[in-house]
């Protein structure tokens, strides 16, 4: 049986694809500040680990970890999802502890993560496994007023080729799911209308959450001998080419 952990699976795309690994009959390792929520998650399934876990705290990520190896013996995959965003707002308008905040979270955290699945898989035997991180359609154009949550996944871009490139030899392979208007609680303002960047209010299609698990079960399913780098999964219709 194949082992993956998961970074916010307390809710949204987290908690889909959680649901959508346990169902394919993977050991499943759940982490998220909120234990109540991963408990929710996990529905009582054997296969679930629960992993209550802050992922900007080396510390409590390193516990975490060890617990799942520990009760697996090995781990085949990460899905690097844990993320925030921020209200929209010009620049001069983000306040600098805002900013400080997001990027902990999507950026530091994400490398404290990745960091200690790397480490595990590259020391574990048979050596080797898989990252993969959760950019976002943002990685690639901007919305308006988003800075913060922009520069965090232009980041996440960074580290996910650089980590595929430090995996070679180990047999660690990382890719990246891109993710547009996919429908969860931090997606719903789109059915309500949000800004454009010709400056007007507009509702914005959205896609069933089911489908980002898929891809990602997709992606973690390939034999480490193939690999998807990047993956744009997107409501069709939603502003993404041609943003304005």
């Amino acid at each position: 049986m194949q082992s993956i952990i998961i970074t916010g699976a307390g809710s949204g795309i987290g908690r889909a694809t959680a649901e959508a690994f346990l169902a394919a009959g993977w050991r499943v390792g759940l982490i998220g500040r909120r234990a109540d929520a991963l408990q929710e998650t996990a529905d009582g399934r054997d296969a679930a680990l629960v992993l209550p876990c802050d992922v900007t705290d080396e510390a409590q990520v390193a516990d975490a970890f060890g617990k799942a190896t520990a009760a697996w013996g090995r781990l085949d995959a990460l899905f690097n999802n844990a993320g925030m965003s921020l209200q929209g707002a010009p620049i001069d308008e983000i306040a600098v502890h805002d900013w400080r905040k997001l990027i902990d979270v999507n950026v530091t955290g994400s490398f404290i993560v990745a960091r200690a699945a790397f480490g595990i898989m590259r020391h574990q035997s048979p050596q080797g496994g898989r990252i993969i991180n959760n950019g976002s359609v943002s990685a690639y154009v901007p919305r308006w007023g988003s800075a913060p949550y922009t520069a965090s996944k232009h980041a996440i871009t960074g580290l996910t080729r650089t980590i595929s490139l430090d995996g070679r030899p180990f047999s660690i392979a990382c890719g990246q799911i891109d993710v547009g208007n996919a429908l969860t609680e931090m997606a719903a303002k789109m059915q309500k209308g949000v800004p454009q960047a010709d400056g007007s209010i507009a509702v914005e299609p959205v896609m069933d959450v089911k489908q980002v698990a898929s891809s990602v079960l997709h992606m973690a399913s390939l034999p480490l001998d193939a690999n998807v780098l990047f993956m744009t999964v997107m409501a069709t219709n939603m502003p993404y080419v041609g943003r304005g």
